[in-house]
């Protein structure tokens, strides 16, 4: 059973998944939790990150299902949701261990957008071809 209506829902909701993974402070706070449940301020002194920072970002982790939150008298810990999502973590490790090279020499996921000379140059290369 696919809980998608269509491939393209499947598509977005996966990016939308990912996000979730691609920002440094967030992946940070997963990789920190693979160990185990985490208040927030043991979670600041693993990471360096503000106290803000990290409670904005665990919300956030929390709000989208990638962590859960435990009341443990007066502290809230911090777990991942599902073993899965250390998983994909560690997915990416093995990957990159194959392709760091080319993620590092890769210019366009820098700035988040596509240069405008790098649009060109495809364009002019398409044209080309």
């Amino acid at each position: 059973m696919t809980i998608f209506d269509t491939k393209q829902e499947s598509t977005d909701l996966k990016a939308k998944l990912f996000r979730g993974f691609a920002d440094p402070s967030r992946l940070s706070i997963i990789e920190t939790l693979r160990d185990g449940p985490l208040t927030v301020g043991e979670i600041v002194e693993e990471t360096g990150l503000s106290q803000p920072n990290t409670s904005n970002h665990l919300n956030c982790l929390a709000d989208c299902g990638l962590v859960r939150r435990e009341r443990d008298g007066r502290y809230v810990r911090y777990e991942l949701s599902d073993e899965r999502v250390a998983g994909l973590v560690v997915l990416a490790e093995g990957l990159l261990a194959d392709i760091a090279n080319g993620v590092y020499a890769c210019t366009r996921y820098d700035s988040g957008r596509v240069d405008e000379t790098d649009a060109s140059q495809t364009k002019t290369q398409k044209e080309t071809a």
